[in-house]
């Protein structure tokens, strides 16, 4: 039996990433009576939905994406340059002599403006915005104080301005008032700004000449962005390059909804080193899943050092980065870590079908490449199937017979003379259980490799699954690889194991995800249950409730707490326990009670009135001698050996309140087994959180132990989801430890509460 302990909740911890072969994540069928949680199949009744004017969730936040209409910024009919110039050696030359050559190629009027000028690289200079001869649709500042600029602009309807100046937020407080005057004077004048401290990666020269569906690409660091658009070089194509620098105003979150609304975006690739705002970033990846886009993205700030040069270049909260990892996760954005892998991964996204199969077929010249990918590929949870008797025997046809083809296929050197080697590559593509081909070269062997390469891309033409080939020869400049292999559009080529097998796994899980998608926004609460009334009648300002307090909390949410009594002598604690029904379990009840078990306060399987007199007594002078105000005593009841959890509310500064679960009990701080679920989530995203656990094994059960209520402990995760909306700055913390979460069929209860009020 378990009495009440207690251990603070202190910090997440960032789950390894599991990667699922395939199936889908079962619905939950466990409900209790109470409010419901937000969610899939958590609905609130409140009727209404995405879309509507003004729509906004029970915490006041918004429910839909604003999507801009950024047509004329990337591609508008006039523009100024303010403080344009064509003078040998002045720093603005460069970047004006690069905007009149944009605007001639895309077709854009363009108005230079500098007072001290009379023309600019031939073309007529004006001596301030209010003399343009038309509106413009952007502006573009090259002038080390934007701010007069933009109120000067105001009245003139220019849509869009482009700062160039850096010394804003990335330089600390009086660069971050700079910047929110700026930002208030482009509101003020109904422009929307990009910058300050961006440059002109929106005004490169894209290749026109590509098919096909494109990447749209967003970086807070220019610099950062050039290898993917870079991949133009290998004949992939780019649409848009968003460098959005400090954002003042327009923000990552405004160019992915917009980009995923754009029919030639097939992938959206992001490095991103802060959010603006963690609600709009959420609303734009649901935007982006909604249309079936795949956002991939590089977020930096995994590490104190990350997130402090973050700071120091475009000033962007990095925010907590287990609570990034829970959001992308959540909304399907795949998080990658290098830009290598940004490329990539964005690049298939971008190009690939969706896949008929989830099963990975592996075709090498050597059965040393083939063991060695199956190993990082299966580690990685690709899933490998093993290929059928009958396809086996068909392959051996052409693959000689002490060769192994269930999967690695090893061909011991693909064939060179006749159509052997493509009959073997179109036969592993009929199998149905396939739906992903790679081929590992890890060198060049002419002539070998280069018909390999030929019968791939030919076989790639004529089917509609995946071939990717893994090019591992360090040089890059052979035939099969530059004319062969990146001439196909069909074929998706690599130059890595490691990547190869990121991106696929990215391109499986995509399609999973987008399949079964449905918005939590959907199903977010709009106006505030019952609950919340009787809830905000216990909130403390400032205060730590007792631990009574926060388990009445609770009980107004629906969430099971045992039974209890609260008393103030040792004649009180004796009727209770008669009234609860031995064996009781009895604990110091205080605000400023945390870790009850370590003072001493806590005393468990108390069977008769003369312990439970004496732990009265005990109680009370322990709390005396450490000057503990108390509120009481509760006498509860003693619950039945479970599963011991933890569930918990902490505030995030960039998405609001989030909900912790993981194992807990007294060695919750020791064993930080924890997962993030961010509001708005439902059904499936909270199960999929349990799912990322290191101990999720313990819920299914073991070594003849049932398997627990794990209906019962996502409906106390959906319940305290609900409360941390409505209760929104109220409720600074909570932290329900342990959750004992019994057999299945028996619930959930929680034992302990700990609840710290704004």
């Amino acid at each position: 039996m378990l009495g009440s302990t207690h251990g603070t909740l202190t910090t997440h911890s960032r789950p390894a990433r599991v990667v699922a072969c395939g199936g889908t994540t079962p619905q939950a069928v466990h409900g209790t009576a109470g409010p419901p949680g937000t969610g899939a199949g958590a609905g609130t009744g409140d009727g209404g939905g995405p879309g509507s004017a003004g729509d906004l969730d029970v915490s006041g936040r918004p429910l839909t994406a604003a999507v801009p209409d950024l047509d004329r910024f990337f591609r508008p009919g006039s523009v100024a340059v303010v403080g344009a110039s064509d003078s040998e050696g002045r720093p603005h030359t460069g970047i004006t002599r690069r905007l009149v050559d944009w605007a001639e190629r895309v077709g854009t009027r363009l108005h230079p403006v500098n007072p001290g000028r009379a023309t600019v690289f031939g073309l007529p200079c004006h001596a301030s915005v209010s003399d343009l001869p038309e509106q413009v649709d952007l502006a573009v500042l090259l002038v080390a104080d934007p701010l007069p600029v933009i109120e000067e602009l105001a009245g003139t309807g220019t849509t869009f301005a482009v700062a160039f100046a850096s010394g804003f937020a990335e330089t600390g407080a009086d660069g971050a008032a700079a910047q929110e005057r700026l930002a208030a004077a482009a509101a003020r004048s109904g422009i929307r700004l990009l910058g300050p401290n961006t440059n002109l990666n929106a005004f490169e020269t894209f290749r026109e000449d590509l098919a096909g569906p494109a990447i749209a690409l967003i970086t807070q660091s220019g610099h950062q962005g050039r290898p993917v658009f870079a991949l133009q070089e290998l004949g992939i194509r780019l649409s848009h390059w968003a460098p959005t620098g400090n954002e003042a105003d327009l923000e990552t979150a405004d160019f992915l909804s917009y980009f995923a609304s754009r029919p030639e975006v097939g992938a959206i690739a992001a490095y991103v080193e802060g959010f603006k705002d963690g609600r709009s970033f959420l609303l734009a990846a649901d935007h982006a899943a909604r249309n079936k886009v795949p956002v991939v993205a590089v977020k930096v700030g995994r590490t104190e050092a990350g997130a402090r040069t973050a700071a120091s270049h475009t000033g962007k909260l990095t925010g907590a980065d287990e609570v990034v990892d829970a959001a992308m996760r959540q909304f399907g954005v795949v998080r990658v870590d290098g830009l290598d892998e940004l490329q990539d991964t964005a690049a298939l996204l971008a190009r690939a079908r969706p896949p008929a199969a989830e099963g990975v077929a592996v075709y090498s010249i050597s059965g040393g490449t083939g063991a060695h990918f199956a190993d990082l590929a299966t580690a990685a949870g690709l899933c490998l199937p093993a290929l059928g008797e009958e396809k086996q025997r068909e392959l051996h046809q052409w693959i000689p017979d002490h060769l192994g083809v269930a999967n690695p296929i090893d061909n011991g050197g693909h064939p060179v003379g006749d159509r052997r080697g493509r009959k073997i590559i179109d036969a592993i593509l009929a199998d149905p259980s396939v739906g992903v081909l790679i081929c590992p070269i890890t060198g060049p062997f002419p002539p070998m490799s280069d018909k390999l390469a030929q019968d791939l891309v030919d076989a790639a033409e004529q089917t509609d699954k995946l071939v990717c080939v893994v090019w591992g020869s360090p040089v890059g400049t052979e035939d099969a690889y530059r004319r062969t292999l990146l001439g196909s559009s069909r074929v998706v080529t690599f130059r890595t194991f490691a990547n190869c097998i990121t991106a696929v796994r990215a391109h499986l899980e995509h399609h999973r995800f987008a399949a079964s998608y449905r918005s939590p926004f959907e199903d977010a609460p709009r106006t505030p249950s019952p609950s919340a009334r009787k809830a905000q009648a216990l909130l403390r300002p400032g205060e730590q409730l007792s631990e009574h307090a926060g388990k009445q909390l609770l009980r107004a949410y629906g969430i099971r707490v045992p039974r209890e009594q609260l008393v103030t002598s040792a004649a009180g604690a004796v009727r209770a326990a008669a009234q609860i029904g031995y064996p009781v379990v009895m604990k110091a009840s205080g605000p400023r009670l945390a870790h009850k078990s370590e003072l001493g306060l806590v005393r468990i399987g108390l069977t008769s009135a003369s312990q439970v007199r004496d732990a009265y007594r005990e109680l009370a002078d322990i709390a005396r001698h450490e000057d503990l105000p108390l509120d009481g005593v509760l006498v509860c009841q003693l619950v039945e050996p479970g599963v011991e959890m933890v569930v918990g509310v902490t505030p995030d500064p960039l998405f609001g309140p989030t909900v912790t679960v993981g194992l807990g009990g007294v060695l919750v701080e020791v064993l930080r087994d924890t997962a993030v679920a961010v509001p708005p989530f439902g059904e499936d995203q909270a199960r999929a959180a349990l799912g990322r656990l290191r101990g999720a094994a313990l819920l299914e059960g073991g070594r003849g132990a049932a398997p627990a209520d794990t209906d019962a402990l996502v409906e106390v995760m959906l319940r305290v989801q609900r409360m941390a909306l409505e209760l929104g700055d109220g409720l600074a913390e909570l932290d329900i430890n342990p959750l004992v979460v019994l057999p299945k069929g028996q619930g959930a209860v929680a034992l302990d509460a700990l609840a710290f009020c704004h």
